[in-house]
């Protein structure tokens, strides 16, 4: 899962003229909805999907290939790959109400839920849509501890020549995390910033090419592609662990692929003509594929390198390799971009919060008011005491719940699982079939509900094994206390 998401998506709101809607088609300025001129084509909102789509959610794709094998690995990605293709092209679909090429437009995932489905439905996807942000946060700063960890283990482990195994503790590195993000979560629309999208491609792409090279000189060094075709055998772990693993990796490549909540958004950016609908779906043929083949790469790769043994998170499992500098800006790479990306996830939800209490206490000077505090050189900062008291909240609590379950791979998995049949399945299916108006039992019905199930079927395993992955840890596991 992931950055460039709402930041790219959603920059161009900021210049909604309030003008009413001008004729069909627009001018040489204005689009028909009153906004200005839309410029993306298919490669901006291919590099915004690819941007959005790999993330740290690629760092435990090695260890999931590991618990299915060389046979059920790829086929589990590529199947998935086509799912995400198939449900964001029935998506795409819904970004006008009524008519594809003319309807009223929807600019984000929750319009396209209101006007095709309404009602409770909508709550539903808030909920889900607003825990699911939730839980990103907290997958985001285990990953980054992990991470910071992993840097400091390294160069302790080289400056005492591999004779101290350097343990220690999380929590310090959780803590520090949390209070750059306490700092940053107090800057209005820090996800909106155009740079952002950027920084964010630029890390992913290191991190992730970084543990692709490595795994592919590991093999090298070597000699032999290690693993199996059945994946991780019985007698390495048990059966029972066998099978919960192999669920849980099904919720760690979801994860890997969720990017459907953000579709709307990049889709609204895309000028037309031609149609919108049509444009989304060649982008996202080309970024589905793109991320896929990369996705291969560095599972299949990561797998080869470590076999049965291969770490939940590749860049920290090839720990006290040379060269130790290359996988220090790897790891630095990751926190880098977890930053940022926690932002552009959290700040939608905050924004969500604030809203929400102005319009129930109105009245209210402590959520509503606005202290200007001048900053010598800059403009004027606005303090808004709600805000800041809320948010701080808000990473304190996602802050201490990584530091009571510090388990990356577990939490991944349960996060792609929860996220995965409701929002990249469910929805676009139903929202497709009532903008379709396909009639109740008729074949493409019944193969649209059929595909629902499925999926269904997968999230239940998937969310399971994850489930029984926290209860096992949590067997041997000292609350505040986890060492590595």
């Amino acid at each position: 899962m992931k950055m460039g998401d709402d930041g790219a998506g959603r920059n161009h709101q900021a210049f909604d003229l309030s003008i009413g809607v001008l004729p069909q088609g627009g001018s040489k300025c204005f689009d028909d909805d009153g906004r200005l001129k839309r410029s993306g084509t298919v490669w901006t909102a291919s590099a915004h999907i690819i941007t959005a789509v790999i993330g740290s959610g690629v760092l435990s794709l090695a260890w999931a290939t590991a618990q299915l094998g060389w046979v059920a690995g790829p086929v589990v990605m590529l199947m998935f790959s086509f799912v995400t293709y198939y449900t964001s092209s029935l998506l795409a679909a819904c970004y006008r109400s009524g008519d594809p090429v003319n309807g009223k437009r929807n600019y984000t995932y929750m319009d396209a839920v209101r006007s095709n489905l309404g009602g409770f439905k909508v709550k539903i996807c808030g909920w889900v849509q607003y825990l699911n942000l939730f839980g990103v946060a907290i997958g985001y700063t285990i990953a980054s501890s992990i991470s910071m960890m992993a840097i400091k283990r390294s160069n302790c482990f080289h400056a005492s020549g591999g004779k101290n195994p350097c343990h220690m503790n999380s929590n310090p590195y959780m803590i520090a995390f949390g209070v750059v993000e306490i700092i940053f979560s107090q800057i209005p629309d820090f996800d909106q910033l155009w740079w952002l999208s950027i920084v964010a491609a630029v890390m992913s792409f290191t991190y992730s090419i970084i543990g692709l090279a490595l795994g592919i000189a590991k093999v090298a060094e070597t000699g032999k592609i290690r693993g199996s075709l059945t994946g991780i055998s019985v007698g390495t772990v048990t059966q029972t662990q066998k099978i919960w693993g192999s669920f849980q990796a099904l919720g760690d490549i979801a994860f890997a692929y969720s990017y459907s909540l953000i579709l709307i958004e990049i889709q609204d950016t895309l000028r037309a003509p031609p149609a919108e609908s049509k444009t989304m779906r060649k982008a996202t043929l080309i970024s589905v594929g793109v991320t896929t083949l990369f996705y291969m790469l560095c599972g299949c790769m990561g797998y080869a390198a470590f076999g049965d043994l291969s770490p939940g998170n590749l860049l920290t499992g090839f720990g006290f390799y040379n060269p130790f500098w290359l996988l220090d800006i790897a790891n630095a790479a990751i926190v880098i971009h977890l930053v940022g990306a926690y932002q552009v996830y959290c700040q939608p939800l905050f924004a969500f919060v604030e809203k929400t209490a102005a319009e129930r206490f109105p009245d209210s000077e402590f959520i509503t008011k606005d202290i200007k505090i001048p900053i010598p050189g800059f403009r004027p900062y606005n303090l808004n005491l709600f805000r800041l008291v809320w948010r701080t909240i808000f990473v304190i609590m996602t802050t201490l719940i990584s530091m009571l379950l510090p388990f990356f791979n577990d939490i991944v998995g349960l996060l792609g699982a929860l996220g995965f049949w409701p929002l990249t399945v469910y929805f676009p299916v139903e929202m497709y079939i009532s903008q379709m108006k396909i009639p109740k039992w008729s074949t493409r019905w019944l193969c649209l509900q059929i595909l629902s199930i499925a999926c269904l079927i997968i999230s239940i395993a998937a969310a399971s094994g994850s489930i029984a992955g926290i209860v096992l840890d949590l067997k041997s596991y000292k609350p505040f206390s986890t060492a590595y």
